[in-house]
């Protein structure tokens, strides 16, 4: 996948396009990535020994990953990525500013 866990990406359709947040999750196996702060839903939790009453909580759905794109570090707009191998190691390069990520 294009974007891993802890980078700052942007939303690029859907009802969340243009808001900005942390990747918390990668699922490359389902192309999907959890976004903080983004596509946020009720869940309702069950009561337990812990919680005796239950209750609701906010909690972010996944996002398939071609709908974000990498933030670039550089003038803060999103970005395509492009993998080049420097000193022997591949790094993700930001496409807009040619800045290395990784």
């Amino acid at each position: 996948m294009h974007v891993k866990k802890g980078d700052q990406v942007v939303v690029l359709s859907g009802k969340h396009k243009g808001k900005t947040g942390k990747i918390l999750l990668a699922l490359p196996r389902d192309q999907k990535v959890v976004v903080e702060g983004v596509n946020m839903v009720i869940k309702n939790v069950k009561p337990s020994a812990t919680n005796p009453t239950g209750s609701q909580e906010q909690r972010e759905l996944a996002l398939h990953a071609s709908k974000v794109a990498l933030v670039d570090p550089e003038t803060g707009k999103a970005t395509r990525i492009r993998k080049t191998i420097v000193d022997g190691k591949k790094v993700r390069v930001a496409v807009a500013s040619g800045k290395v990520i990784d």
